[in-house]
């Protein structure tokens, strides 16, 4: 049987997952979904509390520090884009046997200092070896968080018309990982200043601080609608989940679509289409488009790329232009980085 890598597709979700949720409860305000990360559930006098999980890794030719704080940041990420900080986590840890206590303590310590960093209060959580675990997933984690009623967003809320604002273009977690997994390969593919400027993308994997900037500027009417961070299947995915999440098309303008140099060498060095590559660190801001002039500024301030690079559409296509014409666009099969750091880690690449 022949298995692809990532999560599994629409209508295995549609048809296996989705129809079988355990008990109802009239307080699950939203609950999984196509598309959105975010669970929500009412817990009264106008509060909800927005909740969401996601795996936890280490990979070995990254390190304790730097696997610890991408972690903390991916789940983050999925919660910063309801509007709300992420103030609590509870984390899962099942260890492979051969993680040593030594190389544990320095992953948590880094764990640790990233959470306060962000303001994430740990209250519980469960840490053991087992046979049979591995690199690179290790466990899993819950952040979650509380707020107004009226005070946030999920994917589900764009409305057609929207400005489509991505934050500092494709394939960001792809270059940082593979750059930084295989770096003796990629130096030598793409010389010194172009390796070390992709190898640094490794601080730019997380949306938390787009998508609260994103979001100072106004909510709903007054500026954002929706927000998704690009995962799995990278920004073509994460448009598509938005819109139709939201009951709209798109039109995306692709050559706006900032693809580096860095980024653009590392991905013909692996055979991987930047476009549907894992890309956390790019958020899709949804916005109203007398607004997203102001989201582009404030994101800049903070030091953040963003452009305009589509519009939600009422025809519920997903359309892209460019200089050769107009495209449909189609949900990835599959996204390349999972068979490109296989098997380059099969091949032994240092």
């Amino acid at each position: 049987m022949k298995v692809i890598l990532g999560k599994p597709s629409r209508s295995y979700l549609r048809e296996v997952v989705y129809r079988r949720l355990g008990a109802r409860r009239r307080d699950v305000v939203v609950g999984p979904r196509y598309g959105v990360d975010n669970a929500v559930i009412r817990i009264g006098n106008g509060r909800v509390m927005i909740a969401t999980t996601d795996p936890l890794s280490y990979i070995p030719t990254l390190g304790a520090h730097y696997s610890a704080w991408l972690s903390v940041n991916l789940i983050a990420s999925d919660l910063a884009t309801s509007a709300l900080a992420p103030q609590y986590g509870i984390f899962d840890f099942n260890l492979p046997p051969k993680m040593s206590d030594s190389t544990f303590s320095a992953y948590w310590i880094s764990f640790h200092n990233e959470c306060k960093r962000l303001g994430i209060a740990i209250v519980g959580g469960h840490t053991g070896r087992y046979q049979g675990c591995d690199y690179t997933m290790i466990g899993g984690g819950v952040m979650y968080a509380v707020g107004p009623d009226d005070g946030y967003l999920t994917p589900e809320m764009g409305e057609v018309g929207d400005d489509l604002i991505l934050t500092k273009g494709a394939a960001i977690e792809t270059t940082a990982v593979l750059a930084s997994s295989f770096p003796n390969t990629v130096k030598k593919a793409l010389g010194e200043r172009l390796f070390e400027r992709a190898r640094s993308y490794l601080t730019q994997v997380s949306t938390v601080e787009d998508a609260l900037t994103a979001a100072s500027v106004g909510l709903h009417q007054n500026g954002v609608t929706a927000m998704h961070d690009a995962t799995e299947g990278g920004v073509l995915a994460a448009v598509i989940e938005l819109a139709n999440a939201s009951k709209a098309g798109a039109t995306l303008d692709l050559d706006e679509i900032s693809i580096s140099q860095e980024t653009e060498k590392i991905c013909r060095l692996f055979k991987i289409d930047p476009l549907v590559s894992l890309s956390e660190g790019s958020l899709v801001i949804a916005c109203r488009p007398s607004k997203s002039s102001k989201v582009v500024h404030m994101l800049k301030k903070a030091n953040i790329y963003s452009n305009v690079v589509g519009h939600l559409t009422k025809s519920l296509q997903i359309r892209g232009v460019n200089a050769k014409g107009v495209s449909k666009i189609s949900y990835p099969k599959f996204d390349p980085y999972w068979k490109a750091y296989w098997n380059a880690t099969r091949k032994h690449l240092k």
